[in-house]
């Protein structure tokens, strides 16, 4: 498709404003703007500030200027429901807004594409008569868990062992996200996560962050509980780290933190295939002062290489003298570009929290996993790449939730010597070729891909030829922003 033509198909993005959300949105924006749709991706102000120029053909706006990193806003005796009350209202009049100038600039808006987590995204592309579609990131299994019990099918809290949903294992209560596990612990982000499906009808298009084989029952299932297409669509990953179908797309584009590739690359550069255990809770989770004395026993007893991600807030944290008595032996940074890590042939093992962005990149480079949960769908996610997907072990946590130095420590070297090291190997290059499977062409994630984007390009025909009939039989003008000829480049290219 000629690029002058992509403003008559043009795909407004809509994530929550917290990095887990954006990086698997961002992706699957460049994807859509690689196929020839014109995307712009709106979100906070202080975070479109840290939007990298890796973004490309993906523009990106700012709206909700208040709204600060987490969802939040700038007020620190707000509750969380006060603040995603707030950030609804604020966000339904900026949205609306910048659609309107979209439109002022010649540019209109044909489809929101919006974060699941913001139902309220669905009434707006409703009232201006848009194409609304949903974009689900986390697993389908979660997000079936999450229908379940909203639709009443299950109750919460979780007693007894799910069964209800075809293509989940046995669900146990602790293998539960957390929020369903520990119903009082955060009730308005478990409001948050099963109101997605509360206007589910009223969306055109529903998109899973996952691919068909990862979860084939589970999806086959969700989509038969709506009207509209449900479709996997992942991994969204930078493409050179699967199909290499963008060009120099290696990286999201979006980072939160400042990395210094060339130290931690080099240092892994020194040494042996598969010999590193690479460490890394993304960029949320905050563990406790014993927690992370338990990980470096836990390291310091395996004497395998390591490198660790401590966030900058979460270095003081560590034991005294802990960075300098590992020199050598391990290399803690502040932060790194993962999958750039997790391609390397040093890495012999991921020791991730399972979140969902953490485990699809795990599953897509090949990487077994030691699943350390924290919380939200992390549980469920340790469950499957344990059981499920057999790519790795969970190192479970005491009463207090902690994992204890012996645990983890057993769990690694479960991983790196183990006598289900090689099966464990063995599945997640499985995975890693079977994700690359689906977004390569005519796999099941790029015909998805493809349908929508077809559907996209059709609106914009059937549009452009009314308003050519219009102009010709009852003399409507066409506005004197849209581009010069715009109409007739479909048949000049």
């Amino acid at each position: 498709m000629d690029a002058k033509a992509s403003w008559k198909s043009h795909v407004l993005v809509l994530p929550f404003p917290v990095q887990s959300h954006i990086n698997p949105m961002i992706q699957f924006s460049k994807c859509l703007a690689s196929k020839g749709l014109r995307v712009t991706l709106a979100t906070t102000f202080l975070l479109s500030t840290s939007m990298h120029a890796e973004a490309g053909p993906v523009r990106i706006e700012s709206l909700c200027d208040d709204i600060v990193e987490g969802g939040g806003i700038a007020k620190e005796t707000e509750s969380h429901g006060d603040r995603m009350k707030r950030y609804k209202e604020v966000g339904a009049e900026d949205l609306q807004k910048l659609i309107e100038k979209q439109s002022r600039f010649g540019y209109p808006v044909k489809c929101l594409l919006y974060d699941s987590v913001i139902p309220w995204a669905s009434n707006v592309a409703k009232e201006l008569g848009l194409v609304g579609a949903s974009f689900y990131t986390q697993s389908c299994s979660v997000n079936a868990i999450y229908y379940t019990i909203y639709k009443g099918l299950i109750p919460a809290p979780i007693e007894e062992p799910i069964t209800a949903v075809p293509g989940l294992p046995l669900i146990e209560a602790e293998d539960m996200p957390s929020f369903v596990y520990k119903i009082d612990s955060y009730p308005h982000i478990l409001n948050m996560v099963l109101n997605q499906f509360a206007n589910m009808d009223d969306a055109d298009w529903h998109f899973l962050n996952t691919f068909d084989k990862l979860e084939d029952e589970v999806v086959n299932w969700l989509a038969k509980q709506s009207p509209t297409r449900v479709l996997a669509i992942g991994p969204t990953i930078p493409s050179m780290y699967l199909d290499n179908s963008m060009e120099s797309n290696n990286s999201y584009g979006f980072d939160l933190f400042t990395q210094d590739s060339n130290t931690y690359m080099k240092w892994l550069d020194t040494k042996e295939v598969a010999s590193v255990v690479y460490v890394s809770f993304g960029s949320l989770a905050s563990l406790s002062e014993d927690q992370m004395e338990e990980i470096c026993w836990a390291l310091l007893n395996c004497k395998y290489n390591f490198l660790w991600v401590v966030r900058e807030l979460e270095e003081e944290k560590l034991p005294a003298n802990f960075v300098e008595e590992t020199l050598g032996m391990g290399l803690v940074v502040k932060w790194c570009r993962q999958l750039q890590v997790l391609a390397h042939k040093s890495i012999g093992c991921f020791v991730t929290h399972a979140g969902w962005n953490s485990t699809l990149e795990g599953l897509s480079s090949g990487v077994p996993m030691v699943a350390v949960q924290q919380s939200a769908d992390q549980p469920t996610n340790a469950k499957f790449i344990e059981d499920v997907w057999i790519v790795g072990v969970r190192a479970k946590g005491g009463e207090n939730g902690i994992v204890v130095r012996y645990k983890l420590e057993n769990c690694i070297r479960e991983v790196m010597e183990g006598d289900r090291k090689e099966e464990m190997k063995r599945n997640a290059v499985k995975w890693k070729e079977l994700a690359k499977e689906a977004v390569d062409e005519d796999g099941s994630s790029y015909n998805n891909i493809e349908e929508f984007v077809t559907s996209m390009l059709c609106i914009s025909e059937k549009r452009s030829l009314y308003y050519i009939i219009n102009s010709c039989f009852l003399g409507i003008q066409f506005p004197n922003s849209l581009p010069q000829n715009s109409l007739s480049i479909k048949q000049n290219k």
